[in-house]
């Protein structure tokens, strides 16, 4: 039996770092920035006004001074004339402070006039004055490499000239669910059905983790409905799949991989208990898997079994593209009642970019260092004067560099299935995608409830624990199949290995969810 740490490990080398892309600003948010940013302009570019006023010379001012307006100067003026002495401009905020002026009287202490102004009150030199350079000098980094853009990171990449950013693009990861038994939400549910609910809740987790998820949204417990589904997505990232890989009769995840490169364990926690990863082998021609000899359901679901191997993937994260390139399916493949058309629908994107080779990105000179960054194609030029990068090939990516395509079997229920994307999947997609912190925040507090757990795992149970207070409300009981327990939770509470009991107000470990 694997130990959690272990096995977290083991799913994190699946998912090596995600290749270097350059991105239009609008799809950075959130992506790790790849380079240093170097500001091509100093912020602000040139002196200018920090109010709507009068430029003057403080030297003229006396307690109430009368002086001609000799020129109006609006933002984005670019043929100031020197203020002479004994005169005003009006001037608006923002707008560049002409030469001879040293200080701005905002327009609140004048008359506001037009042809004459009367200014009330001294005003030191500098006064309501911008200087360039006071924010930012140009050829300084304004943004390390390693950085998590957010919207003031953008805003100030965008300030210094810059339309796209390189960063390691988002992981393309497809998710799939299993089980005969299940129902598509908003269908009618018969007997001995259930909602099909997982591949809703990972892909969001997959979405809030950075990364862009499609959706195959179910097949049934038929090994060549699942080769067939799966097979067109072999250049993704990584595959998710729901279900399949306990010890019942009809494991079709388990059945399919177990001899394609995906080793299947138990790992010492609870819930969650069975475990699979790996990489898949795909055939190297384009004949696509033999299904030959591969179990098929029988009974009245056989019938059926090929027209619902899949649903279509979810609507498209188009403002998250990052400039990565579409996950569609490849050409390769089985063809016939199996394949299913659903199954060959993708997400579209825009195709992705590569690297260029100098230390730096930034406007008008730049580029990235792309130690280890993936690249192909032809040059194209960078938007806001950034330097040109080359365009990688559509779809490429992490998918088959290591011999298949990753793949991680979560189990069946949904807490499950949610638990084992929390302590697994999700640390391994940030880290791929440059991040260098990819663990929830902890925390200790005392429980409300007494609590036991099984000797030899580490349990996780749900619970609630406001910011500020030192106790913690355990939610529910430790099942599998406990979803609105979970729902309700905004931390998991650690029980280790070799605890049985905790006591009502003892200790505990808790990871923090929001």
């Amino acid at each position: 039996m694997w130990s959690a740490s272990d096995y977290r490990d083991r799913v994190a080398a699946l998912v090596p770092p995600l290749p270097v892309v350059s991105a239009p600003l609008a799809d950075c948010l959130g992506l790790v920035l790849a380079a240093d940013v170097v500001a091509g302009v100093s912020l602000p570019p040139f002196d200018n006004s920090a109010m709507d006023g009068y430029a003057v010379r403080a030297a003229d001012l006396g307690e109430t001074t009368v002086l001609p307006v000799a020129d109006d100067i609006p933002a984005g003026r670019t043929d100031v004339r020197p203020l002479e002495p004994g005169t005003a401009q009006r001037i608006m905020t923002g707008a560049p402070l002409p030469p001879g002026a040293d200080a701005v009287v905002q327009v609140e202490l004048t008359d506001g006039g037009m042809d004459t102004v009367t200014l009330r009150g001294r005003v030191e030199p500098g006064k309501h004055i911008r200087r360039a350079g006071e924010d930012v000098v140009a050829g300084t980094v304004v943004l390390r490499a390693g950085t998590v853009l957010g919207s003031a990171r953008l805003g100030l990449a965008a300030a210094v000239g810059l339309g796209e950013l390189p960063v390691r693009r988002r992981p393309r990861v497809v998710v799939l669910s299993t089980g005969t038994e299940l129902t598509p939400p908003g269908e009618p549910l018969a007997p001995g059905r259930i909602y099909e609910s997982n591949s809703v809740l990972l892909a969001a987790a997959v979405r809030e983790a950075g990364g862009e998820a499609t959706v195959l949204r179910f097949v049934p417990d038929d090994v060549p409905a699942f080769l067939s589904a799966i097979e067109p997505y072999r250049d993704a990232d990584l595959l998710i799949t729901s279900g399949g890989v306990s010890a019942g009769a009809y494991e079709v995840v388990k059945d399919a991989l177990s001899d394609r490169g995906v080793e299947f364990v138990r790992v010492a926690m609870q819930p969650g208990g069975p475990q699979g990863c790996g990489r898949i082998r795909f055939p190297a021609d384009s004949t696509g898997f033999d299904h030959t000899g591969a179990a098929e359901p029988t009974g009245p679901d056989r019938a059926t079994a090929a027209e619902s191997a899949a649903v279509g993937p979810a609507a498209p994260d188009r403002g998250t593209a990052a400039g990565s390139a579409a996950l569609s399916p490849t050409a390769a493949g089985p063809t016939g009642p199996n394949r299913g058309a659903e199954v060959r629908q993708a997400l579209e994107g825009p195709a992705a970019a590569g690297s260029a080779d100098s230390d730096h990105w930034a406007a008008g000179s730049a580029a990235l260092n792309h130690a280890g960054a993936e690249s192909a194609g032809p040059d194209r030029g960078a938007a806001g004067g950034a330097a040109a990068l080359g365009s990688a090939a559509a779809g490429s990516g992490a998918g088959d560099s290591g011999g298949g395509l990753a793949v991680v079997t979560l189990p069946g229920n949904p807490v499950s299935a949610a638990l084992s994307f929390e302590l697994f999947v999700r640390p391994a997609l940030l880290r791929a995608a440059g991040h260098a912190v990819v663990d929830r925040p902890r925390a200790r507090a005392r429980t409300t409830e007494a609590l036991r757990s099984p000797s030899d795992k580490v349990q996780y149970r749900r619970g609630r624990h406001d910011a500020g207070v030192v106790e913690v409300v355990p939610v529910g009981g430790p099942g599998s199949h406990l979803l609105a327990s979970f729902a309700e939770s905004n931390c998991l509470i650690e029980l280790p290995v070799g605890v049985t009991e905790i006591a009502a107000g003892d200790e505990v470990d808790l990871v923090l969810l929001d």
